[in-house]
């Protein structure tokens, strides 16, 4: 079959792409190199959209979670991937999980029988001169990632994601941390310092040497870098060494004492908004609970909200807010596309969202119009627009859908009802975009 557009990777994003496409008459090529006698170290099978780790979709609360508006929105949509989500659904409270074999085989099956969609079982290793979306998630094949890493730039091809928490901004208490760069250099306080006493600083050097950490899986063989060393290795090098690293407190000033505390934690603003603060340094391969056990027993962090807990493993995704535009076109050649987690979103989810986005631009261009953008209010713009140009580049990282991604909300309200106010605040802008 002849074909307008050709997608690389059948993984979660690159099955919805092919589905959004192939839904608004386009004719699709669909790649996947798994039943071509290739395979990735962490795939089990050769269907499409399989799910290689957890099964679960998170949480499908649509009033008060920023995943569950997430879903809301991609149903109304018309997702794929929320269609056998919802057909293949186990029980899971208030989580959307899926039995992941029949979820797979759904998905494939649908995509099999699309008369618009060619399903080709081979690998590509270059990136093609026509109209294409590259899906092939962080596990992409190393010779396309050579090629993507020639088009891109070295630089801005990441083969090792070492994660730092971030926290909600308005979960810290500020009573106990202060802004404060350090020495005061610059006319902005630029950093959010949490101060330590010896005790405390001693307990948390002990918590993280006895915490629980992950297995590294044999497929990912992440190498430690001086740059990105998990924070329980530095530990272990020394009791003092996080006191002359990430944690060192010279130069900041305790407005509560005027001294330089014993240790202090820092935080570095994630977003435009402000609305998102990573811990500095604390890339780490603590299991997530103990991080969140560990990281509140920080003076200022003991009501800290996550946005994002840490990580440390391979992953392959590009710089995405400084090679994309608003259309997840590269700049350089705007012919590809980009989509799922190889733009550096997080999650299953997440990365069918991407796919869906980047299958309506395609289509809307093939037909000869543009696309706007969903509004930064929606789920789905927020996570678009963080891709594509709030997030930094050059600190850019993986990041799940959350409300921190949203523009804040104006004026006073309750913390009890800020979600409910994000959610129909989305809500009401997705509705005006759809009907646009």
């Amino acid at each position: 079959m002849a074909h307008d557009i050709h997608i690389i990777g059948g993984g979660l994003a690159g099955s919805e792409a092919a589905w959004q496409l192939a839904q608004a008459g386009v004719r699709v090529r669909l790649s996947e190199m798994r039943g071509s006698g290739a395979t990735t170290p962490a795939h089990q099978t050769d269907g499409l959209a399989e799910l290689v780790c957890s099964n679960s979709f998170r949480s499908d609360d649509a009033e008060r979670n920023a995943v569950g508006l997430l879903h809301a929105e991609m149903r109304g949509l018309g997702s794929l991937i929320m269609a056998m989500g919802d057909r293949h659904a186990v029980p899971a409270g208030s989580a959307l999980a899926v039995d992941r074999d029949g979820f797979s085989a759904g998905v494939t099956a649908a995509l099999s029988a699309h008369p618009n969609i060619a399903i080709v079982r081979e690998r590509i290793d270059t990136l093609p001169d026509g109209a294409a979306i590259i899906a092939t998630g962080p596990l992409t094949a190393p010779a396309l990632a050579d090629n993507i890493g020639a088009e891109t730039g070295r630089d801005a091809l990441a083969f090792f994601d070492a994660i730092a928490p971030i926290v909600h901004r308005d979960s810290i208490d500020m009573s106990i941390a202060w802004m404060q760069s350090r020495w005061d250099k610059g006319e902005t306080k630029d950093y959010i310092n949490c101060p330590m006493n010896r005790e405390q600083y001693l307990a948390f050097h002990a918590g993280l040497i006895a915490g629980e950490k992950t297995d590294y899986k044999e497929w990912e063989n992440v190498p430690y870098f001086e740059g990105c060393m998990p924070i329980e290795v530095m530990a272990e090098r020394g009791v003092d060494t996080l006191r002359y690293g990430p944690m060192k407190p010279v130069g900041l000033d305790d407005p509560r004492t005027g001294r330089w505390p014993y240790a202090v934690v820092q935080l570095r603003q994630d977003n435009a908004s402000g609305t998102l603060w990573n811990i500095v340094g604390f890339q780490t391969k603590l299991k997530h609970a103990e991080q969140v056990r560990l990281f509140r027993t920080i003076p200022g962090l003991e009501n800290a909200e996550f946005a994002r807990l840490g990580g440390l493993h391979r992953n392959t995704f590009i710089r995405s807010p400084e090679l994309l535009d608003a259309s997840l076109r590269l700049k350089s050649r705007p012919n590809i596309r980009f989509a799922g987690q190889i733009t550096g979103c997080e999650g299953y989810v997440e990365s069918a969202a991407i796919g869906l986005l980047a299958g309506r631009f395609a289509a809307a261009e093939l037909a000869g119009r543009t696309m706007t953008p969903p509004p930064v209010e929606t789920a789905l713009g927020a996570l678009l627009h963080h891709i594509t140009g709030a997030a930094e580049a050059e600190s850019y990282q993986p990041m799940n859908i959350n409300f921190g991604l949203m523009p804040p909300i104006e004026g006073r309200t309750k913390k009890a009802d800020r979600k409910l106010i994000y959610t129909a605040r989305a809500r009401a802008a997705m509705a005006t975009w759809a009907a646009a």
